[in-house]
């Protein structure tokens, strides 16, 4: 398998820099929107669940919004198996940003602490050989990887070197095409290396600063074109197609960034709406932290008031007893606990 980087003339074609102007404009209005929020933590929050959600799907680990909302926010919730497995992809993507934001790299130990996180094992790198990639339908060997542990130690080097090269003029954004493909090719571990790549890829744009916070969510993307994603992996191995693989991830980045830009107007516009409806109808409790409480937490409930407002339990609970009466919230019950859902924007982030 061989080392990065590829020719310079076969990944920086007319038609690829075309296409990363046009991706590095949107995810450069999206860095800038995030911080129009009245708390960019009411997009990270759903972003990250929802990232969790899709990736996971990619490999088949199905579940929905509503069972992870539950198992997030219900103490008395019992998630089945496929959501516990999404929520651990959850806590790797934010550990992997803490990881990132604090060292300003990422280095293997660093890629295996996120596998670690995600498959809640120590297997570390692979050491045993026979992995090879399968197609489901035909049961025919598609990909076989690298299988001796020094060459995987050797390629995992050598992509970490990449990763963190500031020197080359390659764009960061077709890098990041050229680093994925490279990391699913060796496919370093027993298990988890798709999702282990996918929360890569977020990562490398927040190390590059050209994101602050984990809030784009290829995975969408991935998964409505999951059969170009895996037929272009496969052509670059074959056919050195470098081209199509990289406008195919420059293009995700794209529509991504500018679906996420029209969702965070679409937060704007439902918390002014929401402000001025409480300050008209409820002027008595009207704050805009108040507000934004019930933004972070699309379900929310009364110990978040009572911990993040500094109010009483009490107080709490009639706040949350008025707002569900003028419709802005809506409770569900989880056994004998009450959950309140903020209707109009779990709807508008679970079509995002």
């Amino acid at each position: 398998m061989p080392l990065l980087p590829p020719k310079q003339t076969l990944v920086e074609t007319i038609a690829v820099l075309r296409q990363e102007s046009k991706s590095a404009v949107a995810l450069a209005e999206l860095k800038g929107l995030v911080n129009t929020l009245p708390n960019p933590a009411i997009l990270i929050n759903a972003v990250i669940l929802k990232e969790a959600q899709a990736s996971s799907g990619i490999e088949n680990v199905i579940t929905t919004q509503d069972k992870l909302y539950h198992a997030l926010y219900a103490k008395s919730a019992k998630p089945d198996v496929a959501t516990k497995e999404v929520l651990r992809y959850r806590e790797a993507l934010l550990m992997g940003t803490k990881l990132v934001k604090e060292r300003g790299f990422l280095n293997t130990n660093g890629i295996i602490a996120i596998q670690n996180e995600l498959e809640q094992n120590n297997a570390g790198l692979r050491k045993l050989p026979g992995t090879a990639l399968i197609n489901d339908l035909t049961n025919e060997v598609i990909y076989t990887p690298p299988d001796n542990f020094d060459s995987i130690s050797n390629l995992m080097s050598n992509l970490e070197l990449y990763l963190n090269n500031d020197t080359d003029e390659i764009s960061p954004l077709i890098k990041l095409a050229i680093q994925h493909y490279q990391f699913e090719s060796i496919h370093p571990f027993y298990d988890g290396n798709g999702r282990t790549g996918r929360i890569m890829n977020v990562l490398y744009l927040i190390m590059k600063d050209l994101l602050d916070e984990p809030v784009l969510y290829l995975s969408s993307y991935i998964i409505k074109t999951k059969s170009d994603y895996y037929r272009l992996l496969q052509e670059v191995r074959t056919k050195k197609n470098w081209e199509e693989w990289i406008m195919y991830i420059l293009k995700a980045i794209e529509h991504t960034a500018l679906n996420t830009i029209s969702q965070i107007k679409k937060i704007n516009d439902l918390f002014k709406e929401t402000q001025l409806l409480v300050q008209e109808k409820l002027p008595k409790i009207y704050s805009k932290d108040l507000i934004e409480q019930l933004f972070i937490h699309p379900y929310c409930k009364n110990e978040f008031l009572v911990s993040n407002l500094r109010i009483e339990r009490k107080s709490a609970s009639r706040y949350l007893s008025l707002l569900e009466e003028i419709k802005v919230i809506e409770p569900q019950f989880e056994g004998k606990e009450a959950i309140f859902i903020n209707i109009k924007l779990y709807e508008l982030l679970k079509k995002g």
